[in-house]
């Protein structure tokens, strides 16, 4: 999912935020939860940065470790329970022309205060011949000390922190909120209201990437600012 790629200035800046945002005077990070209640979640995903309404289809194009890749988000019908908790289960499979790159399942749910958690993932990657080559990256809460992590907060304001994920040494992306308002365009037309955040993993140090969210849509732009070249933008809305 795609962004605008600043000059080279600014892509030094956010890989050296990245670096000092990692150490002692770092703006906080919200850490993963010591137990989960799921009294404290509802059955809708309805965020406004973050809605995943069931049926919605989300088609992505851009360019990944130098290939064009189209990415196709689906919200499905599906639930999975995970420690009590009911997700909602999102597929995204990215392929280049009729090439089959990765197939992932997604988690989330959505608390009674509006944050949207992510429980995990089911990811594989596959070679040319359509085999899998990788699951890299899997993970699911409560399994081998993995825990849920915040996806999308209910009212992000510059410059809150949150981890997203955590499952030691395999998935331990955080997010940071840099900017809320202004428009962008991207193929599938002119949004508004965008929220913009950065991401980082100590997995990765190297890379930084940004995100940009529109109400209503969710991601609709992604792009690696340090440490690859990686962007996609959101080019169509459809339902299943």
């Amino acid at each position: 999912m795609s962004r605008k790629l600043p000059v080279l200035l600014g892509i030094a800046v956010m890989s050296l935020a990245a670096v000092s945002w990692a150490g002692p005077s770092a703006p906080a990070v919200r850490p993963p939860p010591a137990t989960l209640d799921p009294a404290n979640f509802v059955a809708v995903v309805d965020n406004p940065y973050y809605p995943l309404p069931p049926g919605r289809i989300l088609v992505y194009k851009g360019v990944r470790d130098g290939l064009t890749q189209t990415d196709r988000v689906t919200v499905t019908n599906q639930t999975k329970v995970i420690q009590g908790v009911t997700t909602t289960v999102v597929r995204d499979v990215a392929r280049h022309g009729t090439r089959l790159l990765e197939q992932t399942t997604d988690w989330y749910a959505q608390d009674v205060d509006g944050n949207v958690w992510y429980f995990g993932e089911d990811t594989k990657s596959y070679d040319a011949n359509g085999q899998v080559v990788s699951t890299e990256g899997s993970w699911e809460t409560g399994v081998d000390g993995a825990v849920p992590g915040i996806i999308m907060e209910a009212n992000p304001r510059s410059p809150d922190g949150y981890r997203q994920e955590f499952y030691k040494g395999h998935a331990e992306d955080q997010a940071w909120v840099l900017s809320r308002g202004g428009s962008l365009s991207v193929p599938y037309g002119l949004v508004h209201h965008v929220l913009r955040t950065m991401e980082w993993t100590a997995l990765e140090p190297s890379v930084v990437d940004q995100k940009y969210y529109s109400p209503g849509l969710g991601i609709v732009r992604e792009i690696s600012v340090a440490g690859g070249h990686e962007v996609a933008k959101l080019a169509r809305v459809g339902a299943a």
